[in-house]
């Protein structure tokens, strides 16, 4: 199946490891020209090469960090002028922030996340849209996760901000369809990346367990509703990207692709 990607211009932020990586890759499998942006510039660059040559496309890795509204302005200005236009945006950079209850949370806490969640998105897409509105053609495709729909008792400062950037989403769809740009959200649940993987080998070291037993007893304890009962891959969630991206969702804008493994309870 031809997804119609070869030869466009893909952005996406966080990409120099994890689910933003594994997006990235995707892209450049398919023949896009992808850039990537991450705060340290040797390690993005470094991941934007190993792609290049993995994949034999055209990828530049840009050092960039989602909480300075200048530098993600530049970030977009910098990728446009290297490709030539923007077609695909996909907000994956984020965080978890403070691990806290609600009682333990400062103001600090509330926006910082609210700015690396929320506002880095707003900003790349404030940035990106004059290009895609200048083609009439654009996907835009933020990264939220379950908890924006289902959201645990815990870190509601990062629950909230996930809620707040699927709202966005819905926003921008309405707002921005007769320019031909479809918006839309991918909300992964519990997705085994290099990150957890290396906290789940720390807590089984702690514990005396095998990880396979940790992520056991993390499923069970944590995300009791994911019926496959297994965490999600870096490489499902890229290639609900992909899709959304792809001529073949050109009917599709506005909506909530959740990679979940069927968390989410609601329908």
């Amino acid at each position: 199946m031809d997804l119609g990607l070869k030869g466009k211009v893909v952005l996406v932020t966080g990409a120099s490891r994890g689910i933003g990586r594994a997006i990235a890759e995707a892209f450049a499998t398919e023949g896009a020209h992808v850039a990537i942006a991450a705060r340290n510039a040797q390690e993005v660059q470094a991941v934007a090469a190993e792609i290049a040559r993995q994949t034999k496309a055209t990828v530049e890795g840009f050092a960039t960090d989602v909480m300075q509204a200048d530098q993600i302005k530049e970030l977009v200005d910098h990728a446009a002028k290297r490709f030539g236009t923007i077609h695909i945006l996909v907000n994956n950079a984020g965080g978890v922030g403070a691990f806290a209850p609600f009682e333990q949370l400062t103001d600090d806490d509330w926006l910082e996340i609210l700015n690396l969640n929320v506002l880095s998105a707003v900003r790349a897409t404030r940035a990106a849209l004059p290009f895609m509105q200048k083609q009439k053609w654009g996907r835009i495709i933020n990264i939220s996760s379950e908890s924006g729909t289902q959201p645990d008792a815990f870190m509601p400062h990062y629950n909230a901000s996930k809620a707040a950037l699927n709202n966005l989403t819905k926003s921008l769809s309405k707002a921005y369809a007769q320019d031909g740009i479809l918006v839309n959200t991918v909300s992964p649940a519990f997705i085994m990346t290099p990150l957890v993987a290396n906290m789940l080998k720390k807590m089984a070291s702690e514990q005396g367990v095998s990880p396979e037993q940790v992520t056991s007893q993390f499923l069970a304890n944590n995300r009791p509703h994911i019926e496959l009962k297994r965490p999600g891959t870096s490489e499902e969630v890229a290639g609900a990207v992909l899709f959304l991206a792809s001529e073949q969702a050109s009917f599709i804008t506005g909506t909530n692709l959740r990679v979940d493994g069927g968390s989410v309870a609601s329908l």
